[in-house]
């Protein structure tokens, strides 16, 4: 359509007095011969009266761009403009130029009077008309003042180009990435574009060099693995990405990104390379990263390479939703079904479960100590359930400062504890019932109220014995030193004080 415009336009130069040639009235663009000698004179008369600077002298008053607009005489117009703006010939045409050239020109035609005010002989302009019954009309105009006129401008060709379509598909391209854009930027969950060509580079290398087991490659070569997480690019993060992460803007994010992803974030990287490698180009999966206050974030993570960067990688979407209160409630009901809640120790069934583990283990020898808390039926008849679960919550600070892993230590039942020490024979199991006796004598210093006391039993089983044995005889020893003590202190005749 341009070649079209500049051949009319060239013909329509070189032959000016043939304004009624036929080639004229069938260009196939919007042709109109104008006389802006109005203008001229109009220019003439402001610039006697001292205007330099013709852009702010009209914007300054609307109606001196309106001013000139009405000098300008339309003489003639081609076919094409008569179709284009839905006119029935050129006198139908004039009467309804108001209807054509809106609001929307403004701009415009400030732009080309100030091309013709600075001694331009041509000029240029993108605007909007419309046609007779209101359609929206995208228009290309070019306009040039033809040869010999240059002094009075009676003649000047303007030929408009209808873009309307180009121009629509443009607003709604500028819409659609304005419409995503904003997905993006306020979406709930935390979004990611990364480029990850890099990263594409260096397993392509490690690929050439015959690497084939990279699960392998990777677990040897963990500065491969640091140096891939090294190389991601990110491109730009969404709103909500700083709110997770606690960042007051984009930069501070990025030049902090090693406070964010670190610690237990290589193994889940790891992982991440090796799919990449299989050729999974869509991953998802459980990660661990940090704000930038330093709070643990636990992520569900959804990595994408996106469509038409499958070769290259140069685009990548990770999506990081966060599941960090989830896991505190499954680690808490977690730790409810393995723990009693008063004392902090594990519960029968942790217990339970324990001993099939070191069954199949067979971490032999194996210490099974039974312990029974003295006096917890005297306290709780005499001084009430609070007095008595106060006790227990002491038993239990003890019993956990008595063993580290892989020792376990257990409530079994209302006042009786197990306590099981996998590779551990009498005489190291000794050393703990002595560690545990001088806990409770420091603990019984700074409590006040019923004495903490244990009568312990302790059992080693060897290899071929079964653990559940083991456990009865240690609970026989106990009661065997719970009876002594009874007997030796007549507590449960004696009222708690």
């Amino acid at each position: 359509m341009t070649n079209d415009l500049e051949s009319a336009q060239s013909e329509i130069r070189a032959c000016p007095s043939r304004d009624d040639a036929e080639m004229f009235d069938l260009a196939p663009v919007s042709l109109w011969l104008e006389d802006y000698s109005g203008v001229r004179r109009l220019f003439e008369e402001w610039r006697q009266a001292g205007v330099t600077k013709l852009r702010n002298y009209l914007l300054e008053d609307p109606g001196r761009v309106e001013a000139c607009s009405a000098l300008i005489r339309v003489i003639k117009v081609n076919r094409k403009t008569l179709s284009l703006f839905e006119a029935d010939d050129l006198p139908h045409l004039i009467e309804n130029l108001g209807k054509i050239f809106r609001n929307d020109m403004f701009k415009a035609h400030v732009e080309e009077l100030e091309q013709l005010w600075n001694g331009q002989t041509e000029f240029f302009s993108h605007t909007v008309n419309y046609t007779l019954s209101g359609r929206r009309l995208d228009i290309q105009l070019k306009g040039s003042i033809l040869p010999g006129h240059e002094n009075g401008w009676e003649r000047v060709l303007v030929a408009i180009e209808d873009v309307t379509d180009r121009e629509t598909a443009r607003r709604q391209l500028a819409g659609s990435e304005q419409y995503a854009r904003g997905l993006f930027e306020h979406s709930p969950v935390s979004l990611w574009v990364e480029d990850f060509s890099c990263v594409k580079r260096l397993i392509d290398e490690a690929r050439d060099k015959g690497i084939r087991d990279f699960r392998v490659f990777t677990d040897v070569h963990q500065e491969f693995v640091d140096r891939c997480m090294a190389e991601i690019r990110v491109i730009d993060v969404n709103q909500h990405t700083l709110e997770l992460f606690a960042a007051p803007d984009k930069a501070t994010l990025l030049r902090r990104l090693g406070d964010v992803f670190r610690d237990d974030m290589r193994e889940p990287f790891k992982e991440q390379l090796i799919d990449l490698w299989s050729g999974k180009l869509f991953q998802q999966r459980e990660v661990v990263n940090y704000s930038l206050n330093g709070d643990e974030l636990h992520l569900h993570l959804q990595f994408s390479v996106l469509p038409g960067h499958e070769q290259d990688w140069s685009l990548v979407q990770v999506a990081l939703t966060d599941i960090t209160a989830r896991k505190k409630a499954e680690a808490y009901l977690e730790y409810l079904g393995q723990h009693d809640v008063l004392t902090k120790l594990y519960n029968r069934s942790f217990y339970a479960d324990e001993l099939n583990r070191l069954k199949r283990k067979r971490l032999f020898p194996v210490t099974i100590i039974v312990a029974d808390l003295n006096g917890l039926k005297a306290t709780n008849d005499q001084l009430g359930h609070a007095a008595g679960d106060a006790l227990l919550r002491r038993a239990g600070e003890v019993l956990n400062k008595a063993v580290d892993k892989p020792c376990h230590v257990a409530r079994i039942g209302g006042d009786e504890f197990a306590i099981l020490l996998p590779a551990t024979d009498e005489r190291d199991a000794a050393v703990v019932v002595e560690n545990i006796e001088k806990l409770v004598e420091v603990n019984n210093q700074f409590y006040s109220g019923p004495a903490l006391s244990f009568a312990m039993g302790a059992a080693t089983g060897r290899a071929g014995e079964r653990l559940e044995d083991v456990a009865r005889r240690a609970d026989l020893l106990m009661y065997e030193v719970k009876r002594a003590y009874y007997m030796e202190t007549g507590f449960e005749q004696r009222r708690v004080g």
